[in-house]
Formats: structure tokens, C-alpha cells, sequence
């Protein structure tokens, strides 16, 4: 269903409303579909940096001194208008990223209902005032902090900046986002549609680069807040820096999520859900399942997920992953359990698709008897592979789950409402999902998980993200001179 040309132009950075390129060195873009080259993106300089940053200052007054109504009003249309650029939308995802066209699609529309939440802004922040002396009154307002930056993956391209932008700037910030340089496609796009819905000038910017472009934003004075999507060993450096130089920082990191199956759990709904938890997007996703862990007789399920995992294709209904690194990377993993004993139940390895056959591919991968000092066990494989640990109890299951470092989601299969409930209570993630393998929280619930899968404090999505990106200015009044004075005078 593509039909977005093969090769397209060069990715040019967006600086104060207009496309430039200085003359520096590139990097080329490959698509994960066929690896035949589709673009290049400059590497940009600590120089690059500063202009977008000193466009975004510049634009910073006049945009937040305009009504909340009138910001959001050109974010209602920046929503229309990804849902009329819909198939454009969806297949650059797909031809940048190498998602199916149903999961580009879907990554699209959660895009459309990110914007429709911040749209609903002013309903949501509220100044508070009250009376709290005769005569006396006190206000909270809430005030956006100036220039922003958000850090964004390659996973994915189009939904993971819509999780910063719309609230940022709807609540009076101006940005500079950096995209990750495999999928700087899509935030090109976004840009061009923001203009054409009426963003003044200089409140989106785009800085395209590598490690140099995110050291500038964490290092940069007038930058107040930046927020990083990526790996736990990126997200840690980003925080350090960032908070180092004294700006607020939410760093999201990795996952390595534990699906709890009980044996009465549905063996039909739980083997779908699972499989579809760690195929999902490839598995390149921060909340697809990792490791399953069975608890007692299970094996009727596992059996009915080989079943299940079988009809799921490499360039049909499962994507690729991003590069040939990540895919030599992913099928080291499986090579190491093996040497180690585990038991590969469904072989993904050396997966090609004719016609494709330069794509970056990995079949779907069952790995069972996993023991808990496994590499496949402990760390983030970010493909689609599932490792199975075998419990002998709920208890064992959640101390197994406990052990991990990371802490985005967990989630239990099970039609005991009570052994559920010690899962909700006991795993130690941010996320929780009873009978859902993808326990992800809709707006106005925020995403955010635990331990090392996030680093700072509150959430750039949803209602609390409204914390992160504003700072409070609070105002006592005192009108009536006939008033007794007293400690507030």
C-alpha cells in the first residue's frame, strides 16, 4: 500500500518557519523495508542548535501571551489536518520505520487523539483563587516555561512527538525537537503541517544530527526542560547532562516487561495477546512483552502460542526491524540462549522476504526454559522475541518480575480477581495490565514506568504532564484598606 516515492528529497533542518541545510556532513537514511537508501540528514553542529533555540526565544512572547483558545485553536486544526493527510502520513512511517500499514496506521491515529487531548487544555488547567483572609485573595496560575526540547526514537516516528509537542506548546512552550536521525521523515511532514494550521514562526523548530545535536540541547542555557525517548544507557547520560546544567528532565528509558500466565487464565485470549505483545511493531516497542512467565501448567498455552505465532509472516503482518545492526544484534540474542540451554520453540532467525531481500527482518521467536542469569532474560532485546521462565508460584512469578531492573509494564493472565490484585499490587512497574499485553494508558492517564525505565520526576504525557511543562506564578491581592493588618499585610 505504499505509494510515497521511493527516494525522496533530502532532510533539511526547520528553523524559524524555513527549511535550511548549511553545508556540513550528511548522514543517509535507509528504509528497514528494502535497506535501499531514501534520504540523507545533515549532522548538525552546536551551532544548528543555537539558532533553532534562538528562533524558538525569539517566537517564545508573542506565542505565549496569546490566548489558550487561540493555541488551541491551531492545534484543532493541526489534528484535522493529520487526519486528512492520513495515507501520506501512514506510509512515510511505514517507509522510514518498517511497520506493517496497519500498525503505521494506528500510530497515526493515537497521534490525532494525543492532539484532541491537548485541545481539551483549557478545560483541564484551571487557575485556582481563593479567599484565604477577609479582604485577602490568592491565585494560582499555571505558566509555560519558555523554550523546550524534546529527544525523540525511531520506534516510533510519528505518535512518540506527538506526546511532547501538542501539550508543550498548547500550554504556551516553544521547542526544539530533535527526531532520531534513521526516521527524521515524518517530523519533517509534521512541521509543514503545523505551518499550514497556522503555528507562528519559530514555535517548532527541528534540529536533525546524532550525539552532538543532544549534548547542545543538554548543555544549552536557555533551553528550561527537555524531554528524552530512547534507551536506558541514553537515557541516563541525557539526565545527568540535563539536569546538570540545571533544566528539568524526564528521560524515559527501556523495558524488559513480564507477562504473568496462571493456569486458569483463557488459553485462547492469553496466547493471542501475548504473541501479539511481543510481535507488535516488530517488538520494537517500549511495552511489548519480553519474558512470559508460566506459573505451574501452563504449557497447553505456550503450546497454542507456537500455534499462534506460526501465522505471523515477515513482510506480511509482522515488520521489519530498523537496521542490519539491530537484526544481527536481536538474533546474537537467540544465538546465546541457545549455546546456554534454552529451547528455541519458534525459530525467527535468517528471515528474508522475497523481493525484500536487503530488509532488515527477524521472524517471530519463542525461546522456552530461560533461566533468570540469561542474557535473553535480563536485558532489553527490542525485537520480536519472547523468553519463557518457568515458576512454580504466583509468588516466584513475582519475585522473578521484582528482579528486573527495568520497570515499564507488567501484566497477568488470569480469571482470579484476587490473584490479579497481587499483581497489581506487587510488580514493581509503572504499568499494569490485567488480561492486556500492551497495559498502554490512554489520555489523560499518563505513560511512565519505574525503576530504570524512567529517570526524573513526573510524566510528559497526559494530565500530569501538565507539571512538567509549566511552572506555577502564584498572586496575593489585598483591596480593602479598613481590614485589621496582620501577618499577611
Amino acid at each position: 500500500m505504499m505509494n510515497v516515492s521511493d527516494t525522496l528529497s533530502e532532510v533539511k533542518n526547520y528553523i524559524n518557519g524555513k527549511f535550511e541545510r548549511n553545508e556540513q556532513h550528511t548522514m543517509d537514511v535507509l528504509s528497514p523495508l528494502d535497506g535501499r537508501k531514501i534520504s540523507s540528514i545533515p549532522l548538525s553542529t552546536t551551532q544548528d542548535v543555537d539558532a533553532a533555540v534562538q528562533a524558538a526565544k525569539k517566537a517564545f512572547p508573542g506565542w505565549s501571551e496569546m490566548t489558550f483558545k487561540e493555541r488551541v485553536q491551531i492545534f484543532f486544526r493541526y489534528r484535522n489536518l493529520l487526519e486528512q493527510n492520513m495515507e501520506e502520513l501512514t506510509n512515510l512511517v511505514q517507509l522510514e520505520n518498517g511497520k506493517t500499514y496497519g500498525e503505521a496506521k494506528a500510530e497515526v491515529e493515537k497521534s490525532m487523539e494525543l492532539c484532541e487531548f491537548a485541545v481539551s487544555m483549557p478545560q483541564i488547567v484551571v487557575n485556582e483563587v481563593q479567599e484565604v483572609s477577609k479582604g485577602v485573595e490568592c491565585r494560582i496560575e499555571r505558566k509555560p516555561l519558555g523554550v523546550v526540547a524534546s529527544i525523540t526514537p525511531f520506534n516510533f516516528p510519528n505518535m512518540v512527538p506527538h506526546w511532547t509537542l501538542p501539550n508543550a506548546l498548547v500550554l504556551g512552550n516553544t521547542m526544539v525537537m530533535k527526531p532520531s536521525e534513521m526516521v527524521p521523515l515524518s517530523t519533517v511532514r509534521m512541521a509543514e503541517l503545523l505551518k499550514e494550521a497556522g503555528l507562528p514562526d519559530g514555535v517548532f523548530n527541528i534540529v536533525n544530527g546524532g550525539k552532538e545535536v543532544v549534548e547542545a540541547i543538554c548543555d544549552h542555557p536557555s533551553i528550561e526542560a527537555v524531554s528524552f525517548v530512547g534507551s536506558t544507557k541514553v537515557a541516563k547520560i541525557v539526565y545527568k547532562r540535563a539536569t546538570s546544567n540545571l533544566k528539568r528532565c524526564v528521560a524515559l528509558g527501556g523495558a524488559k516487561n513480564h507477562l504473568l500466565v496462571l493456569p486458569d487464565a483463557n488459553p485462547e485470549m492469553t496466547a493471542s495477546n501475548v504473541v501479539a505483545s511481543m510481535s507488535g511493531c516488530a517488538g520494537q516497542r517500549c511495552m511489548a512483552a519480553s519474558v512470559m512467565v508460566g506459573v505451574d501448567k501452563v504449557q497447553h498455552i505456550i503450546d497454542r502460542m507456537v500455534e499462534d505465532a506460526k501465522a505471523i509472516v515477515p513482510g506480511d503482518n509482522l515488520g521489519s526491524v530498523i537496521t542490519a545492526e539491530a537484526k544481527k544484534r536481536i538474533e546474537g540474542y537467540i544465538d546465546e540462549a541457545e549455546r546456554n540451554g534454552a529451547k528455541i520453540l519458534l525459530d525467527g532467525r535468517h528471515a528474508t522476504v522475497p523481493g525484500k531481500e536487503g530488509g532488515f527482518y527477524v521472524g517471530p521467536t519463542i525461546i522456552d526454559h530461560v533461566t533468570t542469569d540469561m542474557s535473553v532474560a535480563r536485558e532489553e532485546i527490542f525485537g520480536p522475541v519472547i523468553s519463557i521462565i518457568r515458576a512454580k508460584d504466583l509468588d516466584e512469578a513475582i519475585e522473578i518480575e521484582n528482579g528486573s531492573n527495568y520497570g515499564n509494564a507488567a501484566a497477568v493472565f488470569t480469571q482470579s480477581g484476587g490473584l490479579a490484585k497481587q499483581v497489581m499490587e506487587r510488580a514493581s512497574a509503572g504499568m499494569i495490565g490485567v488480561n492486556i499485553g500492551v497495559p498502554v494508558p490512554r489520555e489523560p492517564f499518563s505513560f511512565g514506568g519505574w525503576n530504570e525505565s524512567k529517570f526524573g520526576v513526573g510524566d510528559i504525557t497526559g494530565r500530569s504532564s501538565i507539571e512538567f511543562w509549566t511552572q506555577n506564578k502564584k498572586t496575593t491581592t489585598k483591596w480593602n484598606p479598613e481590614a485589621q493588618t496582620n501577618w499577611m499585610s
